[in-house]
């Protein structure tokens, strides 16, 4: 088969004998997709090994990457930093348990939080 991008001939070995080149050639593009998605997943997820081995396990736990790394590049896109998925990743994940707008952090994430004074601190009565 022909790459038009490159201009070089491409050797595609398979037991698929019955398809034509290009359909080999885009069953291939497509498997790499797969394999940079499942790599992004383990890379920025932290995702190492799946919990459970039933058909129904690994679909809701792909299904729950599959969402988690929607929310993460949504986060990115909507941002006005200029975020790196991985960074964005571990910083969220060093924020995760601090009270902030997730609007205004997402765009200065450097920015100390607003103090917020909630009123007087109640005594206990025995103090």
């Amino acid at each position: 088969m022909w790459d038009k991008e490159n201009e070089e001939t491409i050797v595609l070995l398979t037991n698929h004998v019955e398809f034509g080149a290009t359909t080999i050639a885009g069953i291939y593009k497509d498997r790499w997709q797969i394999e940079i998605f499942f790599k992004t997943i383990k890379q920025n997820l932290k995702i190492k090994t799946f919990v459970g081995t039933s058909p129904n396990a690994l679909m809701t736990q792909i299904w729950t990457a599959l969402i988690a790394i929607l929310l993460l590049k949504y986060l990115k896109f909507r941002s006005t930093f200029a975020w790196s998925l991985s960074n964005l990743v571990a910083m969220l994940r060093y924020n995760l348990f601090m009270y902030r707008d997730l609007w205004e952090w997402i765009d200065s994430p450097y920015e100390p939080p607003p103090i917020v004074f909630e009123g007087e601190q109640l005594s206990l009565g025995f103090c």
